[in-house]
């Protein structure tokens, strides 16, 4: 039984949500949070398999309790749902440690896909989030081809950059990118050796300076 956390600070979302999970039989709720202090301490009190977290919530945010939970070390696997498609709160989110990221009008059906892929070791990003998310990239990709720079990145590798700062291994971004694990390693190869660093790391940093990401 996959043991769920709610929070959310609208009574309602989580009576929904709640009731909507009530119609599986492999996914219990065992408790609700109606904001952010409160969902530190049912989390840290119940310690459930999965944490369905509301990004706006009152006293502390959705983000705020995904970092303090992640720099804790007792962070559950975590979905964030919200209203509206958010590219920033993406990236934060995958960088404080979120599994997922999910709008509220999801279907019951994708909702429970969710919920069970990341249990079984996956992230579930929405693929529409996705998708803006590195189109971002591919715009800045465009822009910085057009410099006259030596060896500037290609706009997969600039997709591929994009995820690595988010957190993915090398077989998540080749799911992302629907494409194979070994294409991604050549790419970060490449990525690597263009930007003149030694590591994933340090690609990351060496892309935020030069305004790749």
């Amino acid at each position: 039984m996959i043991r769920v956390v709610i929070v959310d600070d609208h009574t309602l979302m989580r009576s929904g949500i709640r009731g909507l999970l009530a119609l599986t039989d492999d996914i219990a709720v065992i408790a609700e949070a109606g904001d952010g202090e409160q969902a530190i301490q049912v989390i840290t009190e119940t310690k459930p398999d999965l944490v369905l977290l509301d990004i706006r919530l009152p006293k502390f945010s959705g983000l705020q309790v995904l970092k303090t939970l992640n720099d804790q070390g007792i962070l559950p696997a975590t979905i964030l749902l919200t209203t509206f498609d958010d590219d920033e709160a993406l990236l934060q989110g995958m960088r404080f440690g979120a599994k997922g990221f999910l709008l509220k009008d999801i279907s019951l059906e994708r909702l429970v896909d969710a919920i069970r892929r990341i249990m079984s070791g996956e992230r579930y990003f929405r693929p529409a989030l996705t998708e803006r998310s590195l189109e971002g990239v591919k715009n800045i990709a465009h822009e910085f081809d057009s410099l006259d720079r030596p060896d500037p990145l290609t706009p997969r590798e600039n997709e591929v950059l994009a995820l690595m700062a988010g957190g993915f291994n090398n077989m998540e971004i080749a799911v992302a990118l629907g494409t194979a694990e070994g294409t991604i390693k050549n790419h970060v190869s490449n990525i690597i050796s263009k930007l003149g660093v030694r590591d994933r790391v340090q690609a990351v940093f060496k892309g935020i300076d030069r305004g790749l990401l």
